[in-house]
């Protein structure tokens, strides 16, 4: 995922969520209705994590040093982490307490109109947002890749993250217009208490499934199957290896990868040629997989004896990333 795409898919969605908080606080004042505070509570949310995912961002762009070798690409995944964890929080459980706590003291709900107005109009902001993210993600996503595999399997964070947050606030807003209409029809402000819990609980979903995918990201995962053929691809199809004895690969951050494979050589060479050939085979990776930015590649001698099965040109021994 490029940084700006990214990016622009985060500003629209924090400039719509601004917008539509202080909208839904005037409608809440004016109306009392728990969904509504419950609602803005969640564009407040949404706006303070769409400012830790740019915050991410920049850091992430830091030169790598002594301390972090391997650069700060990682803080990416762990402002993403940070940002499922105030969606639970700051939103979810609040939502939850402001529904209990209207279940136990009902009370009318007064201006009915206002925040159906204000519903509405944030439903459609909301669908530009989430249009921007489906209009970035398209750029990245690979073709026929389901939306649920792309957001479980995207080693950028940022467009999942927003992608469920709006998928979320439309939602939510749904949620939200269901209570408040009923409330309007039925004259009962238990249907708005009982908006304002659904949201509650899209929300701790929604955070609980963030936190699972960042959390797999922050410890450290390997290549895709695809990008994994790729490189061992990159490795076999050129005279240079005998036979590739093991492979491992680590996302340091979105858009680095790195590749480490013991590679067996020809014993006939010397030093110099194997260095060459050493050039050449890195070179071969980073054209198949440009991600593949670091990359440390360890010759070794083949020994039959360690190997009872003759090798062949498509034997691999591939090690699980």
């Amino acid at each position: 995922m490029s940084a700006s795409g990214g990016n622009r898919a985060i500003i629209a969605a924090f400039l719509a969520n601004m917008g539509i908080a202080l909208a839904k606080f005037v409608a809440w004042f004016l109306s009392g209705s728990a969904s509504m505070l419950a609602e803005a509570i969640h564009s407040v949310a949404d706006s303070g994590n769409q400012l830790l995912l740019l915050l991410g961002g920049r850091r992430a762009r830091k030169a790598a040093d002594k301390e972090h070798p391997f650069g700060h690409g990682r803080e990416r995944y762990v402002y993403a982490f940070v940002v499922a964890i105030i969606l639970f929080s700051v939103g979810g459980l609040f939502s939850i307490y402001e529904g209990v706590d209207k279940l136990i003291h009902p009370h009318e709900v007064e201006n009915v109109w206002i925040p159906i107005g204000v519903l509405i109009v944030a439903i459609v902001l909301e669908s530009f947002s989430l249009r921007t993210a489906i209009q970035e993600s398209n750029h990245v996503r690979e073709k026929g890749q389901s939306w649920v595999s792309f957001v479980r399997r995207a080693k950028a964070p940022e467009l999942p993250v927003v992608l469920l947050e709006d998928v979320a606030a439309l939602t939510g807003l749904a949620f939200a217009l269901f209570g408040v209409g009923m409330t309007a029809i039925t004259h009962n402000p238990l249907f708005d208490a009982i908006g304002t819990l659904m949201i509650g609980t899209l929300l701790i979903l929604v955070a609980i499934t963030l936190g699972i995918e960042t959390k797999s990201l922050l410890v450290g995962e390997g290549a895709t199957d695809a990008d994994h053929d790729r490189i061992v691809g990159a490795i076999e199809n050129g005279p240079e290896v005998y036979k590739l004895i093991h492979i491992k690969t680590l996302y340091l951050g979105p858009d680095e990868l790195l590749v480490a494979a013991k590679l067996a050589l020809p014993t006939d060479k010397s030093l110099h040629e194997v260095a060459r050939d050493i050039d050449v085979v890195e070179a071969r990776i980073r054209e198949a997989v440009p991600t593949a930015r670091v990359i440390y590649l360890e010759p070794d001698v083949y020994r039959p004896g360690d190997d009872p099965s003759p090798p062949t040109e498509d034997f691999v021994i591939r090690a699980l990333d």
